[in-house]
């Protein structure tokens, strides 16, 4: 019998919009400015217009992050996960490792240095890896494709497919 080809899974990093800084808020509780909630909607768009459906979302708890994906427009299931806030390269992995099987398409709302770190460690020898390395602004998109099942993830790797600057 021939063995069955699966179609890769998306795996889309965003990180939050550009934040606020009122005072007596502490990092964890920043909203979004106005030209952040701007960018957050542009990345919706890109992301609806260029991306499968996304099927799931996981999400750090900080209020920013919540307020991108709330900007963004995108609707589906959420985990939020203290363990994207301040999170390594190692830990936003392990958090997407988690995901169910059944998600073709999987949207990360977070952070630098996590984010960036994860794309970058994921598909180090790409040419996109030197360019995220470099610069991952507020509501940049980095996609990968992801052949195997998400539990695979810290051991196989990911392949780099296009990096976004939604302005």
């Amino acid at each position: 019998m021939p063995s069955r080809t699966v179609p890769p899974r998306t795996l889309i990093l965003l990180r939050h919009g550009k934040s606020a800084y009122p005072p007596d808020v502490g990092d964890h509780g920043r909203p979004l400015a106005p030209r952040g909630e701007r960018q957050a909607g542009l990345a919706g768009e890109w992301i609806r217009d260029t991306r499968p459906t996304v099927d799931a979302v996981l999400c750090s708890t900080a209020t920013r992050t919540r307020l991108t994906l709330e900007a963004t427009g995108l609707h589906a299931p959420t985990r939020f996960s203290d363990e994207v806030y301040a999170a390594t390269a190692a830990a936003v992995i392990r958090e997407i490792a988690r995901t169910a099987d059944d998600v073709r398409t999987l949207l990360v709302v977070g952070h630098e240095p996590g984010l960036p770190g994860a794309a970058v460690a994921l598909d180090p020898g790409s040419p996109l890896a030197d360019r995220i390395a470099d610069r991952f602004p507020t509501s940049a998109i980095a996609v990968l494709s992801v052949a195997g099942d998400w539990s695979d993830l810290p051991r196989t790797g990911a392949t780099l497919t296009d990096f976004h600057i939604p302005r």
